[in-house]
């Protein structure tokens, strides 16, 4: 009985390992195997050259490590900005408001949006056209117009402008999340601290922040993932990596295959940006568990 109850509890779990063995293992060591070859993807000639592309990448590449700290500033940006945003409206729309439930649906519409639309839409906003964009007439219609250039042709501005624009459209996830960790919690605990004359700030530092720690981590985990590898919303926005100023790893990537046909680097740039993903998560889930044990 104990074997056939192990094999029933065994085939229940071998389609899902079975999906993730041939859409995920599979393809890692794969793409590793490509990544060891000077490769240009069409002919079947390959020449192994060994860790030579990932020391290349790590010592050698440059515009790789501007890519990964531009995709580094516009997720430092989602974290901060974009979570606080959805965390505050999350909270906003739990409490008892009119028309919250429209509010709901409203933030939630431009994560469910195409990133190529949302960025032809939003460059049509920002960029600059004939001088007179719509940010550049609320500049100077509102008195400042020392502030109106043009938004993503300028170096100084391009990535920042790109990382709020990813903010708009990626915080409706975050804000979907929270609101659902928030339903999660008690209403007695609140009610129990407002008899023991607790103020809306303890309320919120006793019980709220506590139990919203594993949500908190979760979105960030994503934001990291889903952030590090933006590059549609980029490509809709100003069409590529504006000479290295909007360049994140991704396009790199895509660099390497289109431009100089190099598939075998690309695949090792591939799995170094997985490795590097992987890092980070995990740091992220380890602070996570010594501030609950803290």
């Amino acid at each position: 009985m104990k074997i056939k109850d192990t094999l029933e509890n065994y085939c229940f779990v071998l389609p899902a390992i079975t999906i993730f063995t041939v859409f995920y293992i599979i393809p890692f060591f794969w793409v590793f195997q490509l990544g060891l070859f000077d490769w240009d993807g069409i002919l079947p000639t390959k020449i192994f050259v060994g860790l030579a592309n990932f020391k290349e990448i790590i010592f050698q590449d440059k515009s790789w490590w501007q890519s990964m700290g531009n995709a580094g500033w516009v997720t430092l940006i989602a974290l901060t900005f974009q979570n606080a945003l959805a965390f505050l409206l999350a909270m906003a729309c739990d409490r008892e408001m009119k028309m919250k439930n429209f509010y709901r649906v409203i933030f939630f519409i431009p994560p469910v949006l195409s990133e190529i639309v949302v960025g032809m839409v939003w460059g049509f906003i920002i960029n600059d056209v004939s001088g007179a964009n719509i940010i550049n007439r609320m500049l100077i219609g509102i008195g400042l117009p020392q502030l109106a250039h043009s938004w993503l042709n300028d170096p100084k501005t391009a990535l920042t402008t790109v990382a709020i624009v990813h903010c708009w459209k990626g915080f409706g996830w975050g804000f979907l999340i929270f609101l659902a960790g928030l339903q999660t919690i008690p209403r007695e605990l609140y009610e129990a601290a407002r008899v023991d004359g607790a103020n809306a700030w303890q309320q919120f530092k006793g019980i709220t922040m506590p139990l919203m720690v594993p949500v908190i981590v979760l979105v960030a985990i994503l934001t990291v993932l889903g952030t590090m590898q933006a590059f549609a919303l980029i490509i809709g926005l100003v069409g590529g990596e504006l000479g290295g100023h909007t360049s994140v790893p991704v396009l790199r990537i895509l660099a390497s295959m289109r431009g100089s046909s190099r598939f075998g680097y690309a695949c090792a740039q591939g799995i170094t940006f997985g490795v590097v993903l992987v890092m980070i998560s995990f740091i992220q889930y380890r602070f996570s568990q010594k501030g609950k044990h803290n």
